[in-house]
């Protein structure tokens, strides 16, 4: 007999930022709300005004903790309401070794109800995560052994957001990273005010012929504009195009994917692995970006197989978070063998490493993987006082 879940808890955690949101601050005509919100009207998407996370806790009746992480930028009460009215339920009592039967468990009590994504998964994301934490923790081994074993103890992070005012300041600062020993770079459309073929001919003037330059297009695109503008940026060796298409454009990604000259990338929005399936076998996506905030340990593995199973590039995707469900994007990348590199986000990494009692790691380039028991980091005594029930 394993020990028992003996209590699930959620949190949120909200950080202040001193500068300015992520991606930089509103754009004329964009405003902020009441609520700390502000729509882009590049990619008319909500974006909040605070980093915000929602960090969940679980303990066994041995007194094991495992932590999991989640999204909560955007209405983070809506995700802790799905773990506490929810979910908690259904895992007090269970054994945590039974965490991938838990995983589909709670996965098939909404699916009838067409909640195969959103707000329920990325819930169920952060159960998964603290429940392979304790796992690891019993076991006193890393997840990444737990999970068949560790294939990389280090993997490539490219500098992901490349702020600055104009194109020469942009273009210094990634070259301030090369300068660190970092060669894999993508910017954001939003921040490429002068189009995207000028940034990509910016960044690659001033980091030269061998680094690996992407774009982060925001799903702004048609099939027909992203093969129009992978032509037009062909001359700069574009290493791919992320997120070209709307989502639910299923066929229009396929269609890019097949005739684009220019690799393209999608995944950060899918919680599961039929939505890597059901893309996979629309067309020939060079990249799927699973995003372990989104999909929880579970899932993430089980992604990352199915692209391994066509032979397609893992680069995973990583976004605000104080580095807990990081940490877990760390572990599971460590056991695929299909990881190429993975995300970097510095502004977020610099500002919330105070949130992480074990700092992760990135020296030359590189994420080191946390080989402590469980996922490698839990919140630190700062982020515990700051965490609001």
């Amino acid at each position: 007999m394993t020990s028992r879940i003996k209590s699930v808890e959620s949190f949120t955690i909200q950080i202040a930022r001193q500068d300015e949101p992520y991606l930089g601050g509103p754009k004329p005509g964009e405003s902020v709300n009441d609520a700390g919100y502000f729509v882009r009207g590049g990619n008319r998407t909500v974006y909040p005004t605070k980093d915000r996370t929602v960090i969940c806790r679980i303990e066994t009746v041995d007194g094991t903790v495992g932590w999991g992480e989640t999204y909560g930028i955007v209405a983070p009460g809506a995700v802790r309401a799905i773990i506490d009215d929810l979910l908690a339920g259904f895992v007090i009592g269970r054994d945590p070794f039974d965490v991938t039967v838990i995983y589909e468990d709670l996965y098939d009590l909404m699916r009838v109800r067409g909640h195969d994504g959103g707000y329920y998964h990325d819930a169920l994301a952060a159960v998964d995560i603290a429940l392979w934490d304790i796992c690891g923790k019993l076991r006193n081994a890393p997840v990444a052994k737990l999970l068949g074993g560790v294939r990389h103890t280090e993997i490539p992070a490219y500098v992901s957001g490349i702020p600055g005012p104009s194109l020469e300041a942009r273009a210094a600062f990634a070259k301030s990273w090369l300068d660190q020993g970092f060669t894999q770079f993508k910017f954001a459309s939003p921040h490429a005010d002068d189009g995207v073929v000028a940034e990509f001919r910016a960044l690659r003037e001033a980091l030269g012929p061998q680094a690996m330059i992407a774009a982060d297009l925001h799903w702004t695109l048609t099939d027909v504009e992203t093969v129009a503008l992978a032509h037009k940026c062909l001359p700069y060796d574009p290493w791919f195009l992320e997120a070209v298409c709307k989502p639910e454009d299923v066929d229009g990604i396929a269609r890019a994917a097949e005739h684009s000259p220019v690799p393209i990338a999608a995944g950060e929005e899918w919680r599961n692995v039929f939505d890597v399936r059901r893309r996979l076998e629309a067309g020939p996506l060079a990249i799927v970006q699973p995003e372990m905030g989104h999909t929880g340990i579970t899932a993430f593995y089980r992604m990352g197989l199915v692209a391994q199973s066509h032979h397609r590039a893992v680069i995973p995707h990583a976004t605000i978070g104080t580095g807990i469900f990081l940490a877990a994007s760390l572990q599971v990348s460590a056991a695929l063998q299909n990881v190429r590199a993975h995300e970097f986000q510095h502004s977020v990494m610099a500002r919330n490493e105070p949130y992480i009692a074990s700092a992760l790691e990135v020296k030359q380039g590189h994420y080191i993987v946390p080989d402590k028991p469980g996922i490698g980091a839990e919140p630190s005594a700062q982020a515990l006082e700051t965490m609001v029930k």
